[in-house]
């Protein structure tokens, strides 16, 4: 037998019980808010058909699924003479399935699988981890969690104005500050190349401009230059990407600059109407910076796209999205559009661990503990173990009779807020000691009395 060390593959963490409670909060808190704005939970498999997942990620994403080896003596099946042909060449002859890479290309296969069953508008969460082959690193695994938000079916600008209130609800409900809600649209920026004498060129446009945070404008600009923009394209573009003021402000400035090109006009006329529906749901348009320079998305977003960052810089986006109105057309299933989000979890978690905003009571299932202090107690500790657990009471009997510095180091090391202690005098008269863990203080009460006291500390 091998006494080889045991280690994780690279890309992959083991969660403790501790960090999972976090997780599990968090989740819990997100899943709430999309259940309050009307999204129906959706699951899909571990793994998807090779056809399903392959050409819509582009080369370099092909590159990065998981494969999954066919079942058996695969190799006996494949029809090449295996010295004469690449990896690359081998993997559709022994391998028909892969890890999903995302939720969105699962998602729009279950829409089309089951678009007789399925009521438009449809509105579906998920939250599943996803698998990608990259070079691990700090921040980027091969396994990680996706939490996405989707509503496809529709093109009503309702659903954009939705998804602005859900991102707020949900830094609002675990206590996150300091973030911005980034918007623009990709109509804009189709409508900026155009303005900037570049039509149909827009991928290059925002590959560059994408960089402004990081590069600056000089930059952005040298880049520019570099693929055959003129000075005076530039000095048109400037004016643009520097804009200040109110949302409203921009967008009023944008309509005079744009004039009358239709695709800018258009995103612009978006924007507006977005802003319009919050502000009757009366939600909140403060946390919300439209930025003209926001291209993200290059070949899938088609109108109002988001990106939720914090303001101090201190981790890139914790949320992304946009409207696509193509989704299902690669499965045969023309014109269905859609607008969705996806949160990284994560990040999420990072920002909520470093600025100390978990609840602390969240990291323990055990609400009391019962000491065992031998055979004669154990009987009435059983009994009452069985009362609370029937009451709803999360309650667990040290297993052994062990010293009570002991059972009390387990209940510190695990959160858990209250123990009872049932001693010789405790079996005598019928009742318990129920001692606080927090502030010390102990009282003698009934099952009855405890089952209620604990209740009220849910």
């Amino acid at each position: 037998m091998s006494n080889q060390k045991p280690s994780l593959p690279k890309g992959t963490r083991d969660f403790a019980p501790k960090v999972v409670h976090k997780r599990n909060y968090l989740i819990k808190v997100i899943r709430n808010v999309f259940e309050k704005f009307g999204f129906q939970p959706l699951e899909t498999p571990t793994m998807e058909n090779l056809s399903v997942l392959t050409g819509k990620y582009g080369d370099e994403g092909d590159q990065l699924i998981f494969k999954v080896l066919n079942s058996g003596d695969y190799l006996s099946k494949a029809n090449s003479n295996l010295a004469e042909i690449t990896s690359h060449q081998l993997t559709p002859q022994i391998a028909d399935k892969g890890l999903r890479y995302d939720l969105t290309v699962p998602f729009a296969r279950f829409v089309v699988m089951n678009r007789n069953e399925i009521t438009f508008p449809f509105r579906r969460y998920q939250i599943q981890p996803v698998w990608r082959a990259d070079r691990p690193q700090k921040g980027r695994y091969r396994e990680f969690m996706q939490c996405d938000a989707d509503v496809v079916g529709t093109r009503s600008l309702l659903c954009e104005a939705e998804i602005i209130m859900m991102l707020n609800e949900i830094m609002s409900a675990l206590g996150i500050e300091g973030y911005e809600i980034v918007v623009n649209s990709r109509k804009i920026l189709t409508g900026m190349a155009t303005y900037l004498g570049h039509p149909g060129e827009e991928s290059a446009l925002c590959v560059a401009i994408d960089k402004l945070d990081k590069i600056g404008t000089d930059g952005v600009f040298k880049e520019l230059k570099e693929i055959g923009y003129k000075k005076l394209e530039l000095n048109k573009l400037e004016p643009i990407i520097e804009l200040t003021g109110s949302n409203k402000n921009k967008l009023a400035k944008l309509r005079e600059i744009f004039g009358t090109n239709a695709p800018a006009q258009a995103g612009l006329v978006e924007l507006e109407a977005m802003f319009s529906f919050v502000e009757n749901m009366k939600g909140i348009l403060e946390t919300v910076t439209f930025d003209p320079s926001l291209a993200r998305g290059l070949s899938y977003y088609t109108g109002i796209i988001f990106e939720v960052k914090m303001k101090d810089g201190s981790i890139g986006s914790i949320s992304g999205g946009g409207r696509y109105d193509n989704l299902t057309g690669v499965f045969g299933l023309p014109d269905v559009s859609g607008v969705g989000i996806s949160l990284g979890i994560d990040r999420v978690y990072d920002v909520m661990e470093t600025r100390n905003l978990f609840p602390e009571d969240i990291t323990s299932t055990t609400k009391v503990l019962i000491t065992n202090f031998g055979k004669n107690e154990e009987a009435y500790a059983l009994e009452q173990l069985n009362i609370l657990r029937s009451n709803g009471v999360a309650a667990e009997l040290y297993p052994d009779a062990a010293k009570l510095k002991k059972q009390m180091s387990y209940a510190n090391n695990l959160n858990i807020p209250f123990v009872i202690l049932i001693g010789s005098d405790e079996v005598a008269n019928k009742n318990l000691t129920l001692k606080n863990m927090n502030t010390g203080e102990q009282s003698t009460l009934s099952i009855s009395e405890v089952v209620k006291k604990l209740a009220q500390n849910k």
